[in-house]
């Protein structure tokens, strides 16, 4: 599974790409075809104190599972998208299960 790791108007730092990768090499656990991962990094121009965003799409035959967490830091973010993913991936294998 490729994990490709894009952090918009910012540079990423190689500890955070690193927690990525850690975090979402478990996803294989609930759902082995996966095909590749995009994660999306961005910060909004808010006042708020919660302001960094990872958006993930996971990329599984025939459907794109697309996640959008905003939270205090970019670990907390993947790491509550990654839990909503596990569940999707799931969701998502059953669903197959049921049509074979």
């Amino acid at each position: 599974m490729k994990v490709n790791v894009q952090a918009v108007n910012f540079n990423v730092d190689k500890k955070l790409v690193a927690f990525i990768d850690e975090k979402l090499s478990k996803l294989e656990k609930y759902f082995d075809k996966i095909v590749s991962v995009d994660v999306f990094l961005r910060t909004e121009n808010t006042s708020d104190k919660e302001n960094k965003t990872a958006e993930i799409k996971v990329h599984v035959p025939g459907e794109e599972l697309v996640i959008k967490k905003t939270c205090k830091t970019f670990e907390e973010a993947v790491d509550i998208s990654e839990q909503s993913l596990e569940r999707m991936l799931t969701k998502y294998k059953e669903k197959i299960r049921a049509h074979a």
